[in-house]
């Protein structure tokens, strides 16, 4: 890496550019996080797997077998994990985003560098956890001999979105948990709040029209009807208006994201 010299005003005239000039500690960061993510667990990074498949056994017995609710036409299984994919790396990179500045205090209060690419790493992190869930969904469509359609190449596109929504809410909640702590208290009630709110262990098709756009303004609900319409194929389809409204604010929860904590940022080393 080339020397870095520091001049008055640098961090805001070439911030966007140290983000790729510091890209080995956004490195180190992601990789630290991912070994002692399990570290001195028993089952290690089974836990990635363990999770999601219990809450989707959960959801498919409380949903699928009791309330009957209808299954677009697949296994309800196959339903519920296309749902869960994309909450489980929601809810994981948000709650780690929040928490990420004040878990490097340390670091933040000594060395200079651009404080985005600690909750940015956060993420990353997330996302591993992430690739090792989709096992199971392999393994459910092995199961129930399902075999996806064309639109799984798009699936990429949609975890993009996601993963905007998640580092958008992120930022802003991590730069507010520098200044309140309060909202490490708070974060975890959203999370579980939004599971229940968010159409995780039923398809979104069940909310009456009239209510659909309200809906649809909790950005999850696009991103998850993009994750099962690229999965499902078949009888799933994107609303016409509810899909684009969660994409409008999944834009503006990241751009708000980003402004705050730029606009927080300076003020980090002092206050944590």
């Amino acid at each position: 890496m080339d020397d870095l010299i520091l001049e008055a005003g640098r961090s805001e005239s070439q911030y966007w550019r140290d983000l790729w000039r510091y890209r080995e500690l956004f490195y180190f960061l992601a990789w630290r996080d991912i070994l002692v993510r399990y570290k001195q667990t028993a089952i290690g990074m089974a836990w990635a797997l363990i999770r999601p498949f219990l809450t989707m056994v959960v959801f498919t017995v409380i949903f699928g077998r009791l309330a009957k609710l209808p299954d677009e036409g697949v296994p309800y299984p196959i339903l519920v994990f296309a749902g869960m994919l994309p909450w489980q790396f929601f809810a994981n990179s948000l709650s780690e985003c929040s928490n990420s500045l004040v878990g490097n205090a340390n670091l933040i209060s000594k060395v200079y560098f651009p404080r985005l690419i600690v909750p940015a790493s956060a993420v990353v992190v997330s996302f591993v956890d992430f690739l090792v869930s989709v096992i199971i969904l392999l393994g459910l469509m092995a199961w129930y001999n399902f075999v996806p359609s064309w639109r799984c190449l798009l699936l990429p596109v949609f975890v993009a979105i996601a993963a905007a929504a998640s580092l958008g809410a992120g930022l802003l909640l991590s730069a507010l948990t520098v200044k309140y702590r309060d909202f490490r208290y708070v974060v975890p009630f959203l999370v579980q709040f939004g599971l229940y709110v968010s159409p995780v262990g039923f398809s979104s098709s069940i909310v009456p029209e009239s209510w659909r756009a309200i809906y649809s303004l909790n950005p999850m609900v696009g991103v998850i009807d993009g994750f099962r319409w690229a999965i499902l194929g078949g009888q799933s389809t994107l609303h016409p208006i509810g899909f684009p409204l969660s994409l409008a604010v999944v834009g503006a929860i990241f751009a708000a994201g980003v402004l705050y904590f730029r606009k927080t940022e300076r003020t980090f080393a002092d206050v944590i």
